[in-house]
């Protein structure tokens, strides 16, 4: 099957339907296209990361358009030199397109991370939650629930074993989700009288916001939190373009 597009306007495609002009991240974000092509597009790899694993699994799988959610600048201003020469050498010389999407796909109302989570725990009526710089990225929703059927469930979808600070009620009615770094969110959680807050990581000291504002804490991994929304995206596009795509897992552990 010929592919109805090349890279150029599948990039095009993908700023228009996450809103990446619209929406506000952190500057080293660069939501968008961060690598051109000659404008090949036969398959589609898609990762959490761009790492030199990534890249390499991308250019054995004869990929050229790789999306993630987390891109090639998140260090910030470097030399192109050593291992970030390394991963650009590896795109440019394999003729690979690297796309990358962070906020615009944590908040996408149909393969966003926070709504495909949400829809994959069953959460009902489900409303925007998680303020980040004006806007909500996150879902609440109601789900009763026992707290440990609630983990094994998390842990069942994400493929790890969730850190749960049960410190709200055993049965679960309010839950709300942001997923990767977000347990700062636990203080509009408590404002909105949720009693379980799922994110996938957090300092210490959020022990201690759990236990004193009655609330649930459960961490399942900054990484894993973040797999649904890459997959579901590519889904997407092999749905609706008939463009070959393969998710790359590659966990941190973190």
């Amino acid at each position: 099957m010929t592919n109805p597009m090349n890279s150029e306007q599948l990039a095009e495609y993908l700023d228009r339907f996450l809103r990446v002009g619209e929406l506000p991240d952190y500057p080293q974000a660069l939501n968008g296209l961060q690598v051109e092509n000659s404008g090949r597009l036969t398959r589609i790899l898609g990762a959490v990361d761009v790492s030199q694993a990534a890249i390499d699994a991308a250019v054995a799988r004869r990929a050229d358009f790789m999306i993630v959610h987390h891109g090639l600048f998140w260090g910030g201003l470097q030399r192109v030199t050593n291992r970030f020469g390394r991963r650009l050498r590896g795109l440019i010389q394999h003729d690979m397109a690297l796309y990358s999407a962070h906020i615009p796909l944590d908040c996408h109302a149909e393969v966003g991370n926070n709504a495909v989570l949400a829809a994959d725990l069953e959460l009902e009526g489900p409303v925007p939650f998680g303020r980040f710089e004006g806007m909500e990225i996150g879902v609440m929703g109601g789900l009763e629930v026992p707290i440990a059927e609630l983990a094994d469930r998390l842990g069942v979808r994400l493929g790890v074993a969730p850190q749960v600070i049960a410190k709200g009620p055993a049965v679960t009615k309010r839950i709300a989700i942001v997923t990767g770094g977000a347990s700062q969110c636990i203080a509009e959680a408590h404002e909105r009288d949720v009693d379980t807050f799922i994110t996938g990581e957090g300092p210490h000291h959020t022990f201690f916001d759990a236990e004193e504002w009655g609330i649930n804490l459960i961490y399942a991994g900054h990484y894993a939190t973040e797999t649904v929304g890459v997959q579901a995206l590519g889904e997407h596009l092999h749905d609706r373009f008939g463009i070959p795509f393969e998710f790359f897992d590659h966990p941190t552990g973190l």
